[in-house]
């Protein structure tokens, strides 16, 4: 069975993409090939006047290329070969002899994209699921079908860098505007208004498109100089030069403008051959599949079913609680009561679940109707009420043993045998909260980050005791929550918190020694962090930071004892952006700098060092030796999970794969070896674990690829 079907209207050729067995359509070796055969038909058809290109899936165009097909590729020159081949078949449709019209709905991403660009005319949905991109960097690519030549030319040159450099997707109604489709319509009527389209076009020609873009800036050459300096100025600010693809991108958008297309199709391939065997594309390909991977993956026995969550209660309506509530309507659309001790804090809480859907409405993510609607589904109060009805509680009260458990002996009061009770804690163990519960099997741990709704990671922490159906619900239910889900051991700290904190510490140790609190940010921004952790404690809490250290320090003893700073900070109430005093300055809760008092108040004098080599190994490896060990503890079920929950829960530098991956880079033997530099000379803290020691004795690493 192929993958295209062909249904003659009157004079024009509805063409109907739908790749067999597959959920969505891509561009394989397969697929191009018979498009190719497909349109030397219809063009030699005398019948056959115009042509309507239409998906046959539910809710995608065209997904892109088919990734898997680079990974049996290993030569520059094989991608380059992948890149001409591209190039030269949407080219044929380019030429094709009679109107091409695309019509659109879900998904038109990739090569997807680059293939409706060649299309003669475009039309899209203005449904949500409609979304037109070239997230080819995300990869450590560049759109190498032409892409990076008709965008430009279609919606001007400012615009289409703003889609290529970032591989941002659009909506349908902003591709409209942005001169990206012809027509915007209904998805009911999408084919017909497609074939309406296809016949006009026959018969009158095809339509003069009025140029694109700035008359100062992308037309003419002085100006597009200014404009490609902006784009790789801001690109090398916002990827700090570890991505190689944006810039390889913005090179080939600028030869085929200067210099013509068809240098600019050289650029593509050129640099798609460069890129593609480089080691940050290899890395995020490694990551796409391990997320594509993980999303079949509800780390119980295949079959386990899962209870159906249409109705949730949130307990605590603070941050936390307000987000996880204001996430849950926005993405999964369910009922959603909000608890806590009295009605002030509800109503505050209430109306930050809400504010989420009013960012969305802004954003032209919904409609109004959408919002109205949506917003019906929120409710609260200080009592119970509601919650007899519930299918899953996520409990967000305040990070205390003896608090949480007096809030699972009361819902479990009130709520059906067989709801879920997931307590949202960072560090305490699941277990520890469990331990007087009625029905144990049908507790377990929820880690949201902070904040809720922007924040991609969810561990879903199960203890001994809890069933199968219950951690089926849980990493479900994330997921329609729009969350990465790991299933994590009932370890303290989990798995995120439990290598971000010798990290944390690490920095407050070199604090203490001195290290001024920019030179140890810079030095970890500089490594690919998207803060540094000095930062990452104003943003987080002073306070809260430190509740979970010592929770931390509890269980694993002296080798994890927090830096004596975070007790003086608390001591001086500065907690951190929250209350604008923390080891930077805040005007209007935005950060203007160090404050420098806090030198003072910590009895120090900052020196800045001389090299900052030692420092970056400091922080590094001690988060890679604390992850090695949680592996070894089996916290992880898998180092593709280790990975995926540092990239995704503490903006881990995605182009190094990971911690684990990096530290297979590194080799076991030689992080083994700085370690134990690292040890004598700042102590024991830093010696090896048994399962780094173990690999590099036995030349073992974490991954087999």
């Amino acid at each position: 069975m192929g993958s295209l079907s062909t249904d003659l209207r009157a004079s024009t050729a509805v063409l109907t993409l739908d790749l067999p067995g597959e959920p969505v359509n891509k561009l394989n070796a397969e697929v191009k090939a018979e498009l190719e055969q497909t349109f030397a038909r219809l063009a030699a058809d005398p019948a056959v006047r115009a042509v309507v290109l239409i998906s046959g899936k539910a809710d995608v165009f065209i997904a892109g290329a088919d990734i898997e097909e680079f990974t049996r590729l290993a030569t520059r020159e094989e991608f380059e070969r992948l890149s001409r081949e591209g190039q030269e078949m949407i080219q044929r449709v380019a030429d094709f002899p009679k109107p091409v019209v695309a019509a659109i709905h879900g998904a038109c991403l990739g090569g997807g994209l680059e293939l409706a660009l060649a299309c003669h005319y475009r039309i899209c949905t203005d449904h949500p699921k409609t979304q037109l991109g070239l997230p080819e960097v995300q990869l450590g690519l560049l759109p190498a079908a032409g892409g990076c030549q008709r965008l430009p030319r279609l919606i001007g040159l400012s615009a289409a860098l703003g889609i290529i450099l970032p591989g941002r997707s659009e909506p349908g109604p902003r591709a409209y505007r942005l001169g990206l489709v012809d027509e915007l319509v209904p998805r009911s009527i999408l084919l017909d208004v497609a074939l309406q389209a296809a016949e006009r076009l026959a018969r009158d020609g095809l339509p003069r498109r009025k140029p694109r873009g700035s008359l100062l800036l992308d037309r003419n050459m002085l100006g597009r100089r200014l404009v490609y300096w902006k784009a790789r100025r801001d690109t090398l600010r916002k990827s700090g030069g570890h991505y190689p693809a944006p810039l390889a991108a913005l090179e080939a958008v600028r030869v085929g403008l200067e210099r013509g297309a068809r240098a600019g199709y050289l650029v593509e391939q050129r640099k798609f051959g460069e890129l593609a065997v480089g080691k940050v594309s290899r890395n995020l390909v490694r990551i796409f599949f391990a997320t594509t991977a993980l999303k079949k993956d509800d780390g119980v026995p295949p079959g386990t079913p899962a209870l159906r969550v249409a109705r949730l209660g949130v307990l605590g309506s603070g941050f936390m609680g307000a987000g996880i509530a204001g996430t849950a309507v926005a993405q999964a659309e369910v009922d959603v009561r909000l608890k806590d001790t009295d009605l002030q804090r509800v109503g505050r809480g209430l109306k930050a679940a809400t504010d989420i859907l009013q960012g969305r409405l802004q954003r032209r993510r919904i409609t109004r109707y959408e919002y109205e609607r949506l917003a019906a589904l929120l409710s609260g109060g200080a009592d119970y009420a509601g919650f007899r009805t519930v299918d899953l509680v996520i409990e967000a009260v305040f990070e205390d043993l003896a608090v949480k458990r007096a809030v699972l002996a009361e819902t479990e009061q009130v709520i059906r045998p067989e709801a879920i009770f997931a307590t949202n804690t960072s560090t305490i163990p699941i277990a520890e909260i469990a331990a007087g519960a009625r029905r144990p099997e049908r507790v377990l741990g929820m880690h949201f980050f902070s904040p809720v709704d922007r924040m991609p990671l969810l561990e879903v922490i199960p203890t001994e005791r809890t069933a199968p159906e219950a951690v089926a619900t849980a990493v479900q239910f994330g997921r329609k929550l729009g969350k990465t889900v790991i299933v994590v051991r009932d370890r303290p700290g989990f798995w995120v918190n439990r290598i971000l904190l010798p990290y944390m510490a690490e920095a407050g140790h070199l604090l203490a020694e001195g290290v001024p609190v920019e030179v140890i940010d810079r030095v970890m921004t500089r490594f690919g962090f998207p803060v540094g952790p000095i930062t990452l404690l104003d943003e987080v809490g002073i306070d809260v930071a430190a509740k979970a250290a010592q929770v931390m320090h509890g269980a694993f003893g002296d080798r994890l004892r927090p830096a004596a700073v975070l007790g003086t900070m608390i001591a001086a109430e500065r907690f951190g952006r929250k209350n604008g005093r923390g080891f930077y300055r805040y005007h209007q809760g935005q950060k203007t700098g160090v404050d420098e008092t806090v030198y003072d108040l910590l009895g120090l004098r900052p020196v800045k060092p001389a090299s900052t080599e030692r420092i970056e190994q400091r922080m590094v490896y001690a988060m890679l030796n604390e992850a090695a060990m949680a592996v070894g503890e089996g916290v992880v079920r898998q180092p593709r999970d280790g990975d995926l929950g540092a990239i995704f829960g503490i903006g881990y530098p995605p182009f190094r794969g990971g911690p684990l991956r990096y530290l297979d880079e590194l080799g076991p033997a030689n992080v083994v070896r700085v370690l134990r530099e690292l040890a004598a000379a700042h102590g024991p803290r830093f010696a090896p674990c048994e399962t780094l020691v173990r690999m590099a004795e036995a030349g073992e690493t974490f991954y087999r690829d």
